[in-house]
């Protein structure tokens, strides 16, 4: 198999990356880990926790121990699926 740009990831970078080249006539290939965001989890915001806590979704990331935090460790969902963390986050955004 030949591609002008392998992208690694179908997160929300990777798949409008992805369809900016291809659009311009490259060859590209997306390499995914995750599976497919058609679930009703995914698709309904209201439904935000479950995904985030589900190792078919998350990749289950924690920070390390945080000494000012008792050395607690703090979860850090990340999206494994197509669309990314994009696809978990409920379409809630924290600053």
């Amino acid at each position: 198999m030949e591609a002008d740009f392998v992208i690694v990831g179908a997160g929300s970078a990777g798949c409008a990356l992805a369809y900016r080249l291809s659009g311009a006539g490259a060859s590209v290939l997306v390499i995914e880990h995750g599976g497919t965001d058609a679930g009703p989890l995914i698709q309904m915001p209201a439904a935000l926790s479950y995904p985030m806590n589900m190792a078919r979704y998350d990749w289950g990331f924690q920070t390390e121990p945080e000494p000012h935090l008792g050395g607690r460790r703090l979860v850090t969902p990340r999206g494994k699926v197509i669309g990314g963390s994009s696809s978990i986050n409920g379409m809630v955004y924290v600053r």
